[in-house]
């Protein structure tokens, strides 16, 4: 068997308002609560699942996206009126980023986890 991510646990104020918010982000469905834990599943098979802390640590994640994909979720950002930027830890605010000859994008959920979307990976 070769060996995978199969799913990570990310740690939040409030596990509803935090999966619903990258949903709605990425148009994924939020998946039905098992546990302490609210599931977000991604395409490759891999499975966010949110769960309640009182003081989350912020952690990166990136998310590699198709062109289409990115318009859509990148416009959605935008029409949230959310910050974004082009570089990690805030760099270049109200930009995208062209690395690899793609776009990129950073923005900040709920609970200061630095998403990212990305079309192209190195």
């Amino acid at each position: 068997m070769s060996i995978q991510l199969d799913h990570t646990i990310v740690r939040a104020r409030d596990k509803y308002a935090s999966a619903r918010f990258l949903a709605a982000i990425l148009d994924l469905p939020v998946g039905e609560e098992f546990g302490p834990f609210v599931p977000l599943h991604l395409a490759n098979g891999v499975t966010l699942d949110y769960m309640t802390v009182d003081q989350p640590q912020p952690q990166h994640y990136a998310f590699l996206v198709d062109e289409d994909e990115f318009d859509a979720a990148f416009a959605r950002i935008r029409d949230q009126g959310l910050a974004y930027y082009a570089e990690p830890g805030g760099g270049r605010p109200g930009h995208i980023n062209h690395r690899w000859g793609g776009r990129g994008v950073y923005f900040d959920d709920p609970d200061h986890h630095a998403m990212e979307l990305l079309t192209r990976a190195p």
